[in-house]
């Protein structure tokens, strides 16, 4: 009976060490959150593909953004580190991140943050008033650098057409095609 409890005292040690953030639901919905904060200043209602390129690029900057673009700096400043913290590759990380987008849209339209819509045939979401109440007390030093970060790519993906968002992932997730194919991107 001891040697089970120390073993599964292990394994929940080890569980903890390799806690990522991403795993947990309100810490998406809080970048989900902040994404839509942000882009409202853009005057585009993203659609759920655009989100689904932009929530993971913010969350990935480095990516996209290259050592000699004049924003590398900007992100590096807010604490953005080249080093990723996951053995993952790109393209699973997006496609992990891609499966709960709709469900985390559907928590934050449940709570009173967003507002789904159409435009141009395409589903979009909006930041509902509550929603920006919300992202405004979102204001610990991560909140700050991850409004950096998607002001950063949000500026980069709002010149891509929406049929070109899949050719601009694959492009930036720099991974090999056949491995894109099988992941359906």
């Amino acid at each position: 009976m001891v040697t089970a409890m120390a073993s599964g005292s292990k394994a929940k040690e080890k569980l903890e060490r390799y806690f990522r953030p991403e795993d947990q639901e309100e810490f998406r919905l809080a970048q989900l959150l902040l994404l839509l904060d942000v882009v409202k200043g853009f005057r585009v209602d993203p659609s759920l593909e655009r989100l689904g390129v932009l929530d993971f690029f913010a969350a990935n900057p480095f990516l996209v953004i290259e050592p000699n673009d004049p924003e590398y700096r900007d992100l590096v400043l807010a604490g953005f580190s080249v080093k990723p913290l996951t053995y993952a590759s790109p393209g699973h990380r997006f496609v992990t991140r891609r499966s709960r987008l709709q469900n985390d849209l559907a928590l934050l339209t449940a709570y009173g943050f967003a507002t789904p819509d159409t435009d141009s045939g395409h589903r979009v979401y909006k930041i509902s008033d509550a929603g920006q109440v919300a992202a405004g007390r979102l204001s610990s030093i991560y909140a700050q650098a991850y409004r950096v970060s998607v002001d950063v790519i949000a500026n980069r993906i709002r010149k891509v057409a929406e049929n070109k968002l899949s050719e601009f992932s694959r492009e930036h997730l720099k991974a090999d095609p056949a491995m894109l194919d099988l992941l359906n991107l």
